[in-house]
């Protein structure tokens, strides 16, 4: 019998309050690597093809269920925390078919890889096997429940720790919590008693009730202990994510990607890399970021939602929100480029600009200490340093249209909406408040004035102070009064 000819459900218990996170939030809804700790089982859930997955939760119901909406997710309360068994038995009443292999998955183990699982899956479905414990070995595997052996291999008994006698407490081999059961288990889970000194209802103890049965009962050990490594506090928290980032890491290194100082970097599972991209050290990539070919992300640049084309280059410091990037185009330092900003080949933004909801065509040049802020700009024209697009009058925000081929010197002002026509020019200290025909140039400042002496007789009333603390500027005043 192969893994496939048996459906798949899937239970994910994330039901636990997590009282050592001390956080209003929900324990299984911290994040690792950008995803909470939940949304990593769920997606496991998915890549295994799961026919059902039902998230049993409890404790932050109703945030849990609303982090996770998604149309293929049934959700199930337990309403009260009376043991993983009754967690369990909570799940598969909400099953709509009970005729499949249940997995058990946790709302806080989120490095569980899915290769794993899906080792673990065909491991119990070629066995066939009734239900297939995931266990680890670990040379002190104190604080874990043990996994008691039979003389063929199969496992005889799970013993906690609390109950362990001095040989059982010798045994490396744990168990992890994920199971895997056959079609029997949600009936069997209804004999499950809770006579324990917690009153609680054990997942575990129905190993005892295949055992009753004559069922197989098997193991099935990790390669990679980490992978059913869980978060009760924010240390716990910190640990998973950075092995997480850390596989994340290493995989983009092994397809071709240069990363000199991983420990320092941080990319979510979401981002796309290409080839021969260089990511300095501080770098953070967040959510769909897709990376083409040649790209260099300059140290502490943080990019979240952005698409980067061939042989981009963003320069260290700067942050990118849903922008795109045209072949070619560098950015930064110290840029902004704000949603719906689109870049296209060859533009250059330089230090201290920001863009929001800009359309810049090829060849755009923006050098220095600008805010292009719901415009479009034509093809290489060039936007002289402290320009500011005024797009706000207070309540509406409006458009600006620049034209291609257009200059526009040093600290102007467009007062939107404004429409400047192609290979217009724009004079330096302008605030332009009216539309510029193309070819035209538009002056929009005051006449300068020149009044003599000025300098002189204004100093000139602060001699004292001017002499303690400007002695070039003393000296002149000396010699001009002379």
């Amino acid at each position: 019998m192969t893994q496939h000819s048996r459906p798949l459900d899937v239970l994910i218990l994330a039901a636990g309050q997590g009282t050592r996170m001390k956080s209003a939030l929900p324990k299984v809804l911290h994040p690792v690597a950008g995803r909470s700790m939940v949304a990593w089982a769920v997606k496991a859930a998915q890549e295994l093809g799961a026919r059902q997955i039902v998230v049993v939760t409890g404790h932050g119901a109703e945030k849990v269920e609303a982090a996770l909406q998604q149309p293929e997710l049934v959700f199930a309360r337990q309403q009260q925390q009376r043991g993983t068994g009754d967690a369990f038995l909570s799940g598969v009443a909400a099953l709509k078919e009970q005729d499949g292999d249940i997995l058990v998955l946790y709302g806080d183990t989120p490095l569980l890889r899915t290769e794993t699982l899906r080792q673990l899956l065909a491991d119990h479905a070629s066995r066939e096997s009734a239900m297939t414990v995931l266990t680890g070995q670990l040379p002190d595997a104190t604080g874990y429940g043990r996994i008691v052996r039979g003389q063929n291999g199969d496992v005889e008994r799970i013993v906690e720790q609390k109950d362990t006698n001095e040989q059982e407490r010798a045994i490396g081999e744990f168990n992890s919590g994920v199971y895997v059961f056959d079609s029997q288990a949600p009936q069997l889970a209804k004999q499950i008693g809770n006579d324990n000194a917690a009153g609680e209802y054990y997942l575990t103890d129905i190993l005892n009730i295949y055992h009753r049965l004559g069922a197989a009962v098997r193991a099935f050990k990790l390669e990679d202990t980490r992978e059913v490594l869980g978060a009760n506090d924010r240390v716990g928290l910190a640990q998973l994510d950075t092995i997480m980032r850390g596989w994340i890491n290493e995989g983009h290194l092994k397809n071709g990607v240069t990363i000199p100082s991983p420990e320092s970097v941080h990319i979510e599972d979401s981002v796309t890399i290409g080839r021969d991209v260089t990511i300095e050290a501080g770098v953070i990539l967040r959510g769909q970021t897709q990376i083409a070919d040649g790209v260099t992300v300059g140290a502490y640049s943080v990019i979240c939602d952005s698409v980067l084309e061939e042989s981009v280059v963003i320069k260290p410091h700067s942050v990118l929100e849903g922008a795109q990037v045209g072949a070619g185009a560098d950015v930064g330092p110290f840029a902004r480029l704000r949603a719906g900003s689109v870049l296209g080949a060859g533009v250059h933004i330089g230090n201290f600009v920001e863009t929001k909801n800009a359309k810049l065509d090829a060849g755009v040049k923006a050098g220095h200490l600008a805010y292009l802020g719901d415009v479009t700009i034509g093809t290489e024209t060039n936007v002289g340093a402290g320009t500011i697009i005024a797009n706000f009058d207070g309540i509406n925000k409006h458009q600006t249209n620049v034209g291609a081929g257009v200059f526009i010197g040093s600290n102007s002002t467009l007062i939107a909406p404004r429409v400047v026509g192609n290979a217009a020019f724009i004079a330096a200290g302008s605030a332009v408040h009216e539309d510029v025909p193309e070819g035209a140039m538009a002056v929009a400042r005051g006449k300068q004035r020149l009044i003599e002496g000025w300098s002189k007789r204004y100093w000139s009333g602060m001699r004292e102070k001017v002499a303690q603390k400007l002695p070039w500027l003393s000296g002149w005043l000396e010699k001009e009064q002379g």
